[in-house]
C-alpha cells in the first residue's frame, strides 16, 4: 500500500499558457481519444558516483552537475509553461531533490511516495497513480533501472534508456498495460545546456 501523501509546499502559477517544449505551440492539456494519461516520468539528475559516496545511499545527494540539470530542467519547463497536474517523487534525497528544484521553477507542490524508490512495475505505478488522484498529467521523479524498464515496457520497446536527469512523456491508457504507450518526448539534459 503505498504511504501517506507528503507535501513539500511553493506557490502556484497561474495566468500562462501551457506550451509543448519540442514546437513552441501552446500546450493542449486535454487528451487525445486514445489517451487518458499523460505520463511523465523524470529520472534524477547526476548525483555522483555512488561507489565513492560513504554515507547511506538513500541520503546521497545530488551533485553540483546534478542540481545544474534540474535546475535547467526547471527553469525550461517554465519557460514552455508545462504544468503537470501533480508532481511526485521518490522519498530517496537525489530524487526529492531533484523534484524540488524543477516544482520551484513550476511553483507547484511535490508529493512523496515511497512506492517510487523502488521496485517499481506497471501496476504498482497504476496503484500509485490511484492513490494520488489519478492525476491525468503526473511528472513523477525516480530511478533506474525501474523508469527506463516502465517507458519500454508502456512503449512496446524492448528497451528505453533514460539518463539521469531525462524526461519521457508516453502517452498511455489506464489500467496500465504493455505495448498501450506512445513515446511523444524524451528530453535529455544535454538538450537544454546553455550555448553562451
Amino acid at each position: 500500500m503505498p504511504q501517506a501523501r507528503k507535501w513539500i509546499s511553493t506557490p502556484r502559477r497561474s495566468g500562462r499558457l501551457p506550451r509543448d517544449p519540442v514546437t513552441g505551440a501552446a500546450y493542449d492539456r486535454t487528451m487525445n481519444a486514445s489517451s487518458d494519461l499523460q505520463l511523465h516520468l523524470l529520472r534524477h539528475a547526476h548525483a555522483g558516483d555512488p561507489t565513492k559516496w560513504d554515507g547511506p545511499d538513500d541520503i546521497r545527494p545530488l551533485s553540483e552537475k546534478g542540481r545544474m540539470q534540474a535546475m535547467r530542467m526547471g527553469l525550461f519547463l517554465a519557460e514552455i509553461a508545462f504544468n503537470p497536474d501533480s508532481i511526485v517523487s521518490s522519498p530517496l534525497a537525489r530524487a526529492i531533490e531533484t523534484a524540488r528544484l524543477v516544482a520551484s521553477a513550476l511553483e507547484l507542490p511535490v508529493m512523496v511516495s515511497d512506492v517510487l524508490a523502488g521496485p517499481l512495475d506497471l501496476a504498482s505505478l497504476d496503484e500509485l497513480l490511484r492513490h494520488v488522484g489519478n492525476p491525468r498529467s503526473p511528472m513523477l521523479v525516480g530511478h533506474d533501472p525501474y523508469f527506463s524498464m516502465i517507458a519500454a515496457e508502456l512503449a512496446g520497446l524492448d528497451e528505453l534508456p533514460i539518463r539521469k536527469g531525462t524526461l519521457v512523456r508516453i502517452d498511455t491508457t489506464r489500467p496500465l498495460r504493455p505495448g498501450t504507450g506512445t513515446l511523444k518526448w524524451l528530453v535529455p539534459p544535454d538538450l537544454l545546456l546553455r550555448q553562451d
